[in-house]
């Protein structure tokens, strides 16, 4: 079905806030996941609400989002048991403040869960003309290369350069399937595609139910699985458990810097907008229409829904969102 994006927004608000979310909090939800639908991205949309309220009918109310720790190239943010959607942009904005004033700036954040795309927190610095990385570890739910049991989160990394138009950002997952992917065919009563997860006894499912009970597979291999250490491991920097056994304790790091450290801003703009249209230019294999750049699809659908003013969500999920509202 299509929902106008004031519709969608609202109901994720309706959503949350029935469950104990402050409208506050809600908003910034409903903006990253109507976002996300805008962009086309399905599982990191509006069937988020569903897991959502499902974790927070068992966690006590939130505390406060505080700054515990500062210097002049750094900050450490206790996010008070808040959902990490929220805790994510005071993370974000407080790396964008201190990189301002320094050139530099390396966050962290701790004590939140649930996390969203990471090209959303990263695009907000790339367009204020800055380099921003970003990674999370979260709930253990990945095997490691040539294991089966639950160590390693989904881990996502996530890097944005400005360009002199939109901002080249690159948002990858380091395990074969995401969690909100096996959630949503759970909710829809969809299989699994081959070769992304194992049961309990290590055996390959197609099954979203017995993916969860069991293991995720790393993507690419042992490289995959290197690069989630590597993000595992910046996790437990930001003050996150070594292993996160429930959706809580995610470790968010952050490092945003300025061009002008290396050459002038505008020149590496123009140079990141130049690679772009290289990319774009080259000659694309047999059977393949175009070369594209990471993010350009995300881009281009967002321009497209934006100007249409409406969301697909599928009738499903609707109505179970619809029965949180009360």
């Amino acid at each position: 079905m299509q929902l106008t994006i004031p519709e969608a927004t609202e109901l994720v608000v309706r959503a949350l806030t029935r469950h104990r979310m402050a409208g506050p909090c809600a908003r910034l939800v409903a903006d990253h996941l109507v976002t996300a639908a805008l962009c086309g991205h399905e599982f990191s949309s509006l069937p988020r609400v569903l897991a959502i309220v499902e974790e927070m009918r068992s966690r006590p109310p939130a505390g406060e989002v505080r700054v515990v720790r500062e210097t002049a190239i750094s900050a450490l943010i206790d996010g008070g048991d808040n959902i990490a959607y929220a805790v994510s942009i005071t993370a974000i904005d407080k790396a964008i403040e201190i990189c301002a004033k320094s050139g530099v700036a390396i966050v962290g954040a701790n004590n939140t869960w649930f996390s969203g795309r990471l090209a959303y927190y990263v695009e907000r610095a790339a367009r204020q003309g800055y380099v921003a990385i970003h990674t999370t570890n979260s709930t253990a739910r990945v095997a490691p290369f040539g294991g089966i049991d639950r160590v390693l989160g989904t881990n996502p990394f996530a890097i944005a350069f400005p360009g002199e138009d939109d901002p080249l950002i690159i948002d990858i997952g380091t395990s074969s399937t995401s969690w909100g992917d096996v959630v949503l065919c759970r909710a829809k009563g969809e299989p699994l595609p081959a070769g992304v997860a194992v049961d309990a006894d290590g055996r390959p499912t197609l099954d979203p139910v017995a993916a969860l009970a069991g293991a995720f597979l790393p993507w690419g291999g042992q490289r995959g699985s290197g690069l989630s250490l590597a993000v595992q491991l910046l996790g437990i920097l930001a003050g996150s458990p070594v292993t996160i056994d429930d959706a809580s304790s995610f470790g968010l790091f952050f490092l945003v810097f300025d061009p002008e450290l290396l050459m002038p801003r505008a020149q590496f703009m123009a140079r990141v907008s130049e690679m772009r249209k290289v990319i774009r230019t080259s000659r694309p294999a047999a059977g393949v229409s175009s070369v594209r750049v990471p993010g350009d699809g995300s881009m281009a659908r967002h321009r497209r829904a934006l100007a249409a003013g409406v969301i697909q969500l599928d009738d499903r999920v609707y109505s179970q969102i619809l029965e949180l509202c009360g």
